[in-house]
């Protein structure tokens, strides 16, 4: 039964609030740390509440199956009891309320150290996953032992909590928070996930495979998944492969894939995606990305022979171009790619940039450009864009398996940089109603949406290639939209023409009165100007 607009208020409420507590407690933490060194000591602890939670609840399913068994029931401290049912096995000493019953004890975090070793010991595709240093002597053993009591008044593996998705709620919440605390290095693995629900709603992944080149804290996969459960399909009928090259993060989006039971390839190790490519072989259906915004120092020279310049040699002191013919180069035949990049990407000349830009869309590989607004990131106020990419636009399916309309020669242009609000003092979020308007533009006009597309001015546009040829090649969403249509208020041009010259002569009177007043009171003063 859907939910009332009240009692989803009030759940919104109390899981802000239960967000809010935790950060500002664990917050207490930091001390002389640096948010990038407590980020992993706070979701730590959570991915350790969880597992644990979710380990007590089947253990509880165990007994309570035996009882009805009259008492010939499993074993509850049976691995296999667990591990077939998608639950971590925990060992006894590294469950949860052992832990907790320490966290006054001033050997707290070497427990915790011991615990997380445990888990990774009887869980090997965990293996040197898990954070530790816990006991390390910068990090303040009292203030560990209240946030470990905190985290214990929360039951993420619970079933109650499991339906409301408080750990993805609080998980999410505190990346977002690590990534504002870190400003610009914490943006580099972390996307904002309005921005996230604009490629995931667009590309519309059901089946088939997913691929992030730069896989952050795997924010991508996470609202894919959403995306396919709210819409019915199976989690199961896609398979997720990405590449990390900060070990750290690596380790962070295969901690936050585990806790939603999400199976990824993300390669043995962290490795630099144009140096060491951990896919190789890989033909993806579908490409999501965030690469990280003008890097310089790629290593381009030693790669000006690659196979994957298929439209060009990137230029050595920018990677925007070299990100994406990363990703061209691992699309599926019919695979579609969608990915953030700075906006000078859609109209830079410089280093051969223009060039590939120009490539790219002679080869009717551009199947829609999309302006945002600015400061959605923590990592840079400036505004970035949304290229949408794909291999064949002479037909496919899309939304559902419904078949695509043909859009070879066209590219939609939409325009959303005046979309969203203020969270807060410096950053800006989409609505709901922003990310599926965009969405449902982009639908209807690839033909898997409901209803007719139609151009909007000052929002959307489907443009010609000859179009786009006349406007340098430049993808600029601006350029094609025109203006929006203004409300006629009714009042005749040349009455409003002669009002407005009215008023204009009165307000110039009246700015040479103004000055007149002023210069007679300089003199006044002796000052002559």
């Amino acid at each position: 039964m859907p939910r009332g607009p009240a009692k989803k208020k009030t759940e919104d409420t109390s899981n802000q609030s239960l967000e809010s507590k935790l950060w500002a407690t664990a917050d207490k933490l930091r001390g002389h740390l640096d948010a990038a060194d407590y980020k992993h000591v706070v979701l730590g602890l959570i991915f350790l509440k969880y597992i644990s939670d979710r380990f007590a609840q089947r253990h509880a399913e165990i007994l309570a199956e035996g009882d009805l068994a009259g008492g010939d029931g499993a074993d509850p401290e049976d691995r296999d009891e667990y591990t077939a049912e998608g639950v971590f096995w925990v060992p006894a000493s590294a469950r949860w309320h052992v832990v907790q019953a320490a966290a006054k004890q001033t050997d707290i975090g070497k427990r915790i150290d011991d615990a997380m070793t445990e888990i990774e010991r009887e869980n090997p595709h965990l293996k040197n996953i898990l954070p530790k240093g816990y006991a390390r002597p910068t990090l303040d053993q009292r203030r560990l032992g209240e946030l470990v009591d905190l985290i214990g008044t929360i039951g993420l593996g619970t079933a109650e909590h499991q339906a409301s998705d408080t750990l993805g709620r609080v998980y999410e919440y505190f990346l977002g928070m690590f990534a504002s605390a870190e400003g610009k290095r914490g943006g580099e693995f972390y996307t904002p996930a309005s921005v996230v629900r604009v490629l995931v709603t667009m590309l519309a992944p059901y089946k088939g495979r997913i691929y992030d080149p730069c896989c952050g804290s795997g924010g991508m996969f996470v609202q894919s998944e959403k995306f396919i459960e709210a819409h019915g399909g199976k989690v199961g009928d896609i398979s997720v492969y990405g590449e990390e090259s900060n070990p750290n993060t690596w380790k962070l989006a295969l901690m936050n894939l585990a806790i939603r039971g999400i199976e990824a390839d993300l390669g043995p190790e962290a490795a630099d995606t144009f140096h060491k490519d951990l896919h190789p072989d890989l033909r993806a259906d579908y490409i999501l990305a965030n690469p990280p915004f003008n890097i310089s120092d790629w290593g381009g020279d030693l790669l000006r022979d690659d196979k994957r310049w298929q439209y060009g040699v990137p230029p050595t002191g920018n990677a925007n171009f070299a990100w994406v013919q990363h990703m061209v180069h691992h699309l599926a035949p019919y695979g579609i790619a969608g990915f953030v990049l700075a906006n000078g990407s859609m109209s830079s000349s410089t280093s051969g940039e223009g060039e590939i830009r120009k490539n790219l869309i002679e080869a009717d590989m551009v199947d829609c450009m999309v302006a945002l607004p600015g400061q959605l990131f923590y990592s840079t106020q400036i505004p970035v864009c949304l290229w949408f990419l794909a291999k064949n636009r002479d037909d496919g399916r899309g939304m559902n398996g419904k078949e695509l309309f043909e859009r070879t020669g066209e590219v939609l242009f939409i325009d959303a940089r005046n979309m969203g609000f203020m969270a807060d003092r410096t950053h800006r979020e989409l609505t709901d109603e922003d990310i599926q308007k965009i969405a449902d533009t982009y639908h209807r006009w690839r033909g898997d949406g409901d209803g007719e597309y139609e151009d909007s001015p000052g929002f959307c546009k489907a443009a010609s290639i000859d179009d786009i040829r006349k406007n340098g090649h430049v993808l600029t969403p601006g350029r094609y939209v025109g203006a929006a249509a203004k409300d006629d208020d009714g009042e005749p041009f040349e009455v409003k023409m002669d009002r407005l010259t009215k008023e204009l002569s009165a307000q110039l009177a009246e700015g040479r009165r103004l000055e007149d007043e002023m210069l007679k009171n300089f003199r006044v003063l002796g000052y002559e100007l």
